[in-house]
């Protein structure tokens, strides 16, 4: 199972993508730039970098992160439309979706709902058997969220 895990920006889209074999592994990582001013061109640009990572991984999950309260109604409305394209991009192409609250992917990854971005990373490296924590933090936040999905997903299926 390849799982592609997202932390939506407006400005930055952090991905992580995992293949979930009899361990979990680190296929690819990193941070989709948006440099287009317009909105309707940001939403575009966007979807043009996710559909390269679609036909390249063919993930059977998205994993993404649910918007939380921010304070400002700008940035919140701005990630949610590009967290919207997002989704439906991968609805289309046929990719099961599943969301998560942070303090969902801090409590699957770290043990608690209120672990810091430190702990998040420590565990997000030990979960993968890698050498340093992938960084910046949008990277590690979308690869939290996939390694959340995975362990849902392994729960799920131990539950049948």
């Amino acid at each position: 199972m390849v799982i592609l895990g997202l932390d939506p920006g407006t400005a930055r889209i952090g991905y992580g993508i995992i293949k979930k074999d009899r361990i979990f592994s680190l296929l690819d990582c990193g941070i989709l730039k948006i440099t287009k001013g317009d909105n309707a061109d940001r939403l575009m640009e966007a979807a043009d970098h996710l559909r390269l990572i679609l036909e390249k991984y063919r993930p059977n999950l998205l994993a993404v992160e649910k918007l939380f309260f921010m304070k400002n109604q700008k940035t919140a409305m701005a990630v949610a439309e590009v967290r919207g394209a997002l989704i439906m991009l991968s609805k289309e192409a046929g990719v099961r979706i599943a969301e998560y609250a942070p303090t969902e992917i801090k409590k699957a990854v770290a043990g608690s709902g209120r672990a810091d971005k430190k702990a998040v990373g420590k565990m997000v490296k030990f979960a993968l058997s890698l050498k340093n924590i992938p960084g910046p933090d949008d990277i590690t936040d979308a690869i939290a969220v996939a390694l959340t999905a995975g362990y849902d997903f392994e729960y799920r299926v131990a539950l049948t």
